[in-house]
């Protein structure tokens, strides 16, 4: 039977009332709230925003990091009938003002004077904004209220009224806006259901073996629904515990000290934590570094041969004793069963690094408009295959049209795109079908992505060249960090480099360039013909047409912050291509 977020958040509080549901550090202790209190706070605060004018159907801006106040404040804004929707941390004032006008926000939740900021400079362009709440701290401004005072201003709304918001929700009511990204123009709403949320997190609980006893950390940005689906909609399911880790920068420290029953990575954190492990190794004294190469040997057969129903190797459980469990323990990962890559795709080299290491990180593919995941693979003989994003979630199906886009079908596909009628119609077709915009094909039941629809490369020649593709394969040349290749309408291909710092040293030495630091070894010919040897050594094994012609490096990375990523670690392509015309032209010329 279909049920809603209230229902279920209700029944889960009142069988666990004492039980810890979040962890949160405050001055530097962790600080628990039990699921009575997380469920009671909930209700006040979706009073105090009907007190401050929430009306029904309007939205909830949140804009801060992961924490406590920000769950609170998503799920009381759908007890109060209104729909939340966040707004990524890293955010312009611009982008935080065409989200909360396209979602008519009567109210702004706020982690800090920073990011009120924005609210301020953009207000005046607010018509439907009534109040900003702030998480932490206080200001004079009269429109803006401080955490502490909600429970006060709660008091001016009578439980009755809360109820009389919950009562005429359906299970197939918008509940919630996830904003995609917007690696082109600005972000779509994506209106999610109740249901939607409900139902896919069930399934990939049921799945997962999930249970009231997982320990699981939030970090990722909760604007992200897959960060939503793990750890805010998850756990109200299952009475599962959240830790909040402090920051990303902190994130390994916290991982030692929670220790989580699984991890959810995206494919930059998988690559960060391996470049460091890596830097680590090769300090290691020469018998040290001996053993780690024969366990890593022993684990990438241990790993295929599990893939495929087959034993173990011999020696594969001395292996794991000497070097896989401490290399867990060291990471705060011993307890976790499950080691999971979303939100983009990540390298094969990057796989059969964690997977030699007795890590096999199983891929899980999908997007907002599904309700995150589409496919759900598993540690387990049959259920995964590295490189490949696995099996259908169970419930739904996955077809491939005949230009090769991945289509998907079922209960966890979305209402439509708020406000944006034409853009649904383009992407749920009359059959029901979710078109993704992605390349991929089917093998066995598996799904394999091998390129975005849009991104596709057409070269001056008329070549069809999948760019993630030639991207994956680069990123395996060690020193090399990040990837654009470039080559629409060009006459050949090219790629622009970035440079892994941890490697940057040991790589200059290599290549004898005298070079001192990374824009030295960016500009230094001898270190650019030690790279141009493996890059060529890559294009050996492409297709002619697939070859990279030419490269330049950048002497920073991508990121977030510079523009050319989203939120979500995703390549903005076109910010790419204007932010560095110069240096591709260079490369045409």
């Amino acid at each position: 039977m279909k049920k809603t977020i209230m229902e279920v958040m209700k029944d889960t509080a009142e069988k666990n009332r004492n039980k810890v549901a979040l962890n949160a550090k405050v001055g530097g202790r962790w600080q628990a709230t039990t699921w009575g209190e997380y469920y009671d706070q909930v209700k006040i605060t979706g009073r105090a925003f009907m007190a401050l004018g929430l009306e029904p159907g309007k939205a909830v801006s949140i804009l801060g990091n992961n924490c406590p106040q920000w769950f609170i404040s998503n799920i009381a804004a759908i007890f109060a009938g209104a729909v939340p929707g966040g707004i990524y941390t890293t955010s312009s004032p611009e982008q935080c003002q065409f989200i909360a006008s396209h979602s008519e926000a009567n109210i702004a939740v706020v982690e800090n004077a920073e990011q009120l900021e924005k609210f301020k400079e953009i207000r005046k362009d607010l018509p439907d904004l009534k109040a900003i709440v702030l998480m932490n701290g206080s200001d004079p401004d009269e429109m803006v209220y401080s955490w502490e005072q909600l429970p006060e201003i709660a008091k001016k709304t009578s439980e009755d009224e809360l109820h009389d918001r919950i009562q005429p929700q359906k299970p197939d009511d918008c509940c919630t806006l996830i904003y995609t990204s917007g690696t082109t123009g600005n972000p779509k709403g994506v209106m999610i259901s109740h249901d939607n949320i409900l139902w896919t997190a069930k399934q990939t609980i049921d799945l997962i073996r999930g249970g009231a006893d997982d320990v699981i950390v939030s970090y990722l940005p909760l604007s992200h629904i897959a960060e939503q689906l793990v750890s805010l909609h998850g756990p109200y399911i299952m009475g599962a515990t959240v830790w909040f880790a402090e920051s990303l920068d902190k994130l390994a420290d916290n991982l030692t000290e929670v220790h989580p029953t699984f991890f959810v990575g995206v494919p930059r954190v998988w690559e960060k934590i391996q470049g460091k492990m890596m830097a680590a190794g090769a300090q290691n004294p020469p018998l040290k570094k001996k053993i780690a190469a024969w366990a890593r040997k022993k684990g990438l057969e241990g790993g295929y041969a599990l893939q495929e129903g087959k034993s173990k190797p011999f020696l594969y459980g001395l292996a794991d004793k000497l070097v896989f469990s401490k290399v867990k323990e060291k990471l705060g990962l011993e307890r976790s069963r499950l080691f999971i890559s979303t939100a983009a795709p990540i390298s094969m080299d990057t796989l059969e690094f964690f997977l030699s290491l007795g890590i096999p990180i199983t891929e899980v593919y999908g997007m907002s408009e599904c309700t995150g995941p589409g496919t759900v693979s598993l540690p387990e003989p049959f259920k995964f295959r590295t490189g490949w994003a696995g099996p259908a979630l169970p419930g739904t199906e996955f077809s491939i049209a005949e230009d090769g886009e991945v289509l998907m079908r079922g209960r966890h596909v979305f209402k439509g795109y708020y406000k944006n009628e034409e853009a649904t119609k383009e992407t749920i077709d009359e059959d029901g079908w979710l078109h993704s915009g992605d390349v991929g094909i089917i093998d066995n039941g598996f799904l394999k992505i091998t390129d975005r629809k849009k991104e596709l490369i057409i070269t001056a020649g008329g070549e069809n060249i999948a760019p993630q593709v030639l991207e994956g394969r680069l990123k395996a040349i060690p020193v090399v960090n990040q990837v654009v290749v470039i080559g629409d309408r060009r006459k050949y291909m090219s790629a622009l480099f970035t440079l892994d710092p941890d490697k940057l040293d040991a790589e200059i030495e290599a290549a004898g360039s005298p070079a001192k630091n990374m824009e030295e070894a960016a500009k230094c010919e001898k270190f650019k013909a030690h790279l141009q040897k493996q890059v060529e050594a890559v294009n050996a094994t492409l297709a002619r047409v697939q070859a990279i012609k030419k490269f330049v490096i950048i002497p920073e990375e991508f990121s977030t912050e510079g523009g050319e990523l989203t939120p979500t670690m995703k390549l903005k392509r076109r910010v790419i291509n204007e932010k560095y015309a110069k240096e591709i032209e260079s490369m045409y010329q």
